[in-house]
């Protein structure tokens, strides 16, 4: 999912004066637990509610047992307008204690002064948290967040265009293989629907694309220990095979309106206009539940590995959610309690019951072996992030890489485009918040 970030109102809203009375009535760590009587506010996304309801009972039935006075209030949220409900709170006097970030929007939080820090040591699993999902919770040698659970992207398809392309409804495990059974699904579809895509790419797709300059050995951005900067580093020779490989993959096989980004394109498949799409796992159950699902397609989307080039599996962006405590609550004690219930090895237990990928590499390697699970828990631990930098956590960055895409797939060089996004970035990251 893309999140953006829009920072609604600004650095200086995010730091109101500590003074500001949050959701807790005057928290008092040096009492009793069993005498203490606030309240804890926690935002949890929609998953949660709907997909392990039983953790969030489970939890907070344990966490009352030593804080039998205080009130846990569990508000869901979606991904469409939580950064915004989120600032907005932020800038007045009632917020969320706890709150879950996707790892994409921590940095914004924690270069504003808006999350707490936390200590590592008294959170389960911690020795082993997965990289990726560590990385965004980590500024400057201190933790503000802890990593919740973890994705990758991979291929989600249909098994009945694939098999009616190449009689087999197992995605090939090459790229060669892979593209040659993509070309084979084409001229299937072509036969009915002339906008049908075998293999949907949206041109704007940035995560699509920096996992191909990933496979080439590419970056968005490297850091310079002598300047003590970041440089953009799209212009390099491996980054640059990487936009060309993905912009002509749009080119070949993006039947559809080829300047689109990747926000409907599960609603894609759903529709049946693609054959195979590069989405996260939860997508896969998009196509088919839900208000815009295809209930006729049930049984029919599988999910795999996708194919890169140089002969290895595509590299994936490493996706998740962190759960951290707001520095203006007058509870953090009582937030980082819960979450470190929240996300113990038992919760862990229960999110990969639910063939979700916990926050750590123990619970992780199980599956690895499972069928449901092993496509998308080996894409983990070799997924890559975008910079872990201060002006990175901006909105601006995400235009810079959509509109690199756009000026290459409409006839820019990859060099001279490669080059433009350089500068940009270049005058976007060191920025300080």
């Amino acid at each position: 999912m893309k999140r953006k970030l829009i920072a609604a109102i600004g650095v200086a809203g995010m730091l109101v004066s500590v003074a500001a009375c949050g959701s807790g009535d005057g928290g008092s760590s040096s009492q009793k637990p069993a005498d203490r009587k606030e309240n804890l506010t926690v935002w949890l996304m929609g998953e949660a509610q709907s997909t392990w309801p039983e953790l969030v009972k489970d939890v907070n039935t344990e966490f009352n047992k030593k804080y039998p006075g205080v009130k846990v209030s569990v508000q869901y949220q979606q991904w469409a307008d939580k950064v915004k409900k989120l600032d907005t709170s932020l800038g007045g006097d009632k917020f969320p204690d706890v709150v879950e970030l996707g790892n994409t929007e921590t940095m914004q939080y924690i270069l504003n002064g808006a999350l707490g820090e936390i200590d590592p040591k008294k959170y389960e699993n911690s020795d082993t948290w997965i990289k990726g999902l560590k990385d965004t919770c980590t500024f400057e040698g201190k933790t503000y967040c802890v990593p919740y659970y973890a994705s990758a992207r991979l291929a989600v398809y249909n098994k009945d265009m694939l098999k009616a392309g190449t009689g087999s409804d197992v995605l090939p495990q090459t790229e060669a293989e892979f593209l040659a059974a993509m070309d084979k699904v084409d001229a299937e579809l072509g036969k009915k629907d002339k906008r049908a895509s075998s293999l949907y790419f949206p041109g704007r797709y940035w995560y699509a694309a920096m996992s191909y300059v990933a496979a080439y050995g590419g970056k968005i951005a490297t850091y310079d220990e002598g300047a003590k900067e970041w440089k953009g580093s799209l212009s390099s020779p491996e980054s640059q095979k990487g936009l060309e490989h993905y912009v002509n993959l749009v080119k070949k096989y993006n039947k559809a309106d080829q300047t689109k980004d990747e926000q409907d394109h599960a609603n894609v498949m759903a529709n049946e206009k693609a054959a195979v799409i590069y989405g996260q796992a939860w997508e896969a159950g998009s196509v088919t539940t839900g208000e815009n699902g295809n209930p006729k397609l049930e049984g029919k989307i599988a999910t795999a590995g996708i194919p890169g080039p140089e002969g290895k599996a595509l590299p994936s962006f490493i996706g998740g959610s962190d759960l951290a405590t707001i520095s203006k609550s007058k509870v953090q004690d009582l937030g980082q309690e819960w979450i470190a219930l929240f996300t113990n090895a038992k919760g862990g237990d229960v999110l990969a019951s639910k063939n979700v990928l916990p926050n750590n590499e123990k619970q992780l390697e199980p599956l690895k072996t499972k069928p449901e699970t092993a496509a998308i828990a080996n894409a983990v631990p070799d997924a890559w992030f975008t910079p872990i930098a201060p002006g990175w956590a901006s909105i601006e960055k995400e235009e810079i890489l959509e509109n690199l895409l756009l000026e290459i797939l409409k006839g820019s060089s990859v060099a001279d485009a490669s080059k433009k996004a350089d500068d940009k970035i270049n005058a976007l990251i060191n920025k300080k918040a």
